[in-house]
């Protein structure tokens, strides 16, 4: 971050844009988009999808089932609802949207994200998750959202080879230059592009 100047707020910009822009593949003008948001990176994350949806016209809801505390997901929050997003959980959404815990998340999830589990789970809608699914585990030990599409920021994680085959699975470039991935000897990922008609 202090080498390249590029900070965690724009890198959340990044993966919000990114995740916004898959989120109209599905989407009709005519969806009710729900995000849920944690108070996380990943939650922020959410709230830019959030944001850039609603100004792109969509209908965008956000489930918060825990107060957002931190400074720029709070920044984040505020931005959101400037834009029209509001802030209540829809019953029946079309597309469903973890990004309620991130990459940092652990196990076991408190009782209230194992409820959101639960309702999304038997939700008719399309879910999708940012970066990892909230609950997934090694061992698929514990309840975990069933995204049938995953954005994962930056890089492949070791731990979505235990999603279903047939889970959607793309990377989003988020800013991060080459230089960074030679570092660490991490191969430069093929970055998911949308592809404009």
């Amino acid at each position: 971050m202090e080498k390249y100047g590029l900070p965690i707020e724009l890198m959340m910009e990044n993966a919000g844009l990114q995740l916004a822009r898959l989120i109209v593949e599905t989407a009709t003008l005519n969806s009710k988009i729900l995000i849920g948001i944690g108070d996380g990176n990943n939650g922020g994350g959410g709230l830019v999808a959030a944001r850039r949806l609603a100004a792109w016209g969509f209908d965008v809801s956000m489930d918060l089932p825990v107060p957002i505390t931190k400074d720029l997901p709070k920044i984040q929050l505020e931005r959101a609802l400037c834009f029209g997003v509001k802030k209540e959980t829809l019953i029946e959404p079309d597309i469903w949207v973890d990004a309620y815990l991130g990459f940092s998340q652990r196990l076991p999830l408190s009782e209230v994200f194992l409820k959101t589990i639960n309702l999304s789970n038997a939700s008719p809608a399309f879910r999708i998750s940012l970066d990892i699914p909230m609950g997934i585990s090694k061992d698929q030990s514990s309840p975990m959202f069933n995204a049938q599409q995953v954005l994962t920021l930056a890089a492949p994680k070791d731990i979505l080879n235990t999603l279903p085959p047939e889970t959607d699975i793309r990377i989003a470039d988020i800013g991060i230059p080459k230089t960074i991935y030679k570092k660490y000897k991490i191969p430069m990922p093929e970055f998911y592009i949308q592809q404009i008609i």
